[in-house]
């Protein structure tokens, strides 16, 4: 039976923020090589011995819900590559019936486990497409696996696992010609289509500041097609969303990160696969849970960890700024 009242004081931080929304890393591997996100060759990946098991995961994940986070992604690296990633659902939907459990993956394993996952207990998937041009796709992922991609969608959606979401990373002189065509998927298909600004955590650190494509712009481009409505009642996540004007399904949604960031009002935590927690995206300090776990320490003094880490949150990344540093682990290794 799921935990019936939260046992901790809620994550605040010093400006006054609650963590709400948790991110768990199960694997920093990957079965792509997104030019923006990691080299062709790959990287080293993290020693198994380093990764939290299930239960670790699990028990982590428990005392940030009785610390008031009701919000959980399975992220990765590629989560799926991971064994029986359906058993760590069906861990977490025990925590609580009422949690809100999704899960982000590249599709390419998706049309294989959609049917398991949703019967574990995952309420939706968000699914990362950059292209929907076949021989792009491939470009960008070094992997012919667009087919697989669009069929993993599909199973999904039918799995019940939705409204299905799509990532998609907006790059200028790579992709921004597709921005449209997005926007015509999710008018037949129903899915929402949420475009995100080009962002500095890729491996190589080679982020370049002139590629970003601002969120306005890119909304702008939409709507100079199809018109577009805001959402009266926007959802608490850094998506700004819209539907379509002529009442045609799906929806767009914007995550401006870089060029209007929504610091001020962010309620995620991030749990990497080998037991970090941080209280940014682009924290340069995290706190090791890992270790303490290990060795013994009790659910109370975890928690107070973990207050500790979201009590000294910062107000914000400052990308635009300066004094900007690229956190040194990347997105594969953090966790989306």
């Amino acid at each position: 039976m799921g935990r019936m009242a939260r046992r901790y004081p809620e994550l605040v931080d010093g400006f006054g923020r609650t963590a709400s929304d948790l991110r768990i890393s199960i694997t920093d591997r990957c079965n792509f090589r997104c030019r923006y996100c990691m080299p062709p060759e790959g990287m080293p990946w993290m020693p198994k011995d380093q990764l939290l098991s299930y239960e670790e995961l699990t028990r982590l994940t428990s005392i940030l819900v009785d610390s008031g986070v009701r919000s959980l992604k399975v992220t990765g690296g590629e989560p799926l590559v991971r064994h029986d990633v359906p058993t760590f659902v069906r861990l977490l939907r025990a925590l609580r019936a009422d949690l809100d459990i999704s899960l982000t993956t590249n599709g390419y394993l998706l049309a294989q486990q959609a049917a398991e996952l949703a019967s574990a207990g995952l309420d939706r998937v968000t699914v990362s497409c950059d292209s929907l041009i076949k021989h792009r796709f491939a470009e960008m992922t070094l992997r012919d696996a667009f087919d697989e991609v669009m069929k993993g969608l599909h199973v999904a959606a039918e799995e019940g696992l939705g409204p299905v979401k799509l990532n998609t990373v907006v790059i200028e002189g790579v992709n921004d010609d597709e921005i449209t065509a997005f926007a015509e998927l999710a008018r037949t298909t129903g899915f929402e289509v949420r475009f995100i600004e080009y962002m500095p955590l890729d491996a190589q650190q080679a982020w370049d500041r002139t590629k970003v494509i601002a969120g306005a712009a890119i909304i702008e481009a939409v709507a100079e097609r199809y018109p577009l409505i805001a959402d009266a009642h926007q959802a608490p996540e850094p998506a700004t969303s819209f539907r379509f004007a002529d009442g045609a399904p799906g929806r767009i949604g914007v995550i401006p990160s870089v060029t209007q960031p929504f610091c001020s009002t962010c309620d995620r935590l991030r749990l990497t696969a080998d037991g970090q927690l941080r209280a940014c995206l682009f924290s340069l300090e995290e706190t090791d849970l890992r270790g303490p776990l290990r060795q013994g320490a009790a659910d109370d003094d975890l928690a107070e960890l973990a207050r500790s880490c979201v009590a000294a949150k910062w107000a914000g990344h400052n990308i635009g700024s300066p004094s900007f540093r690229q956190p040194s682990r990347s997105m594969s290794m953090i966790g989306g």
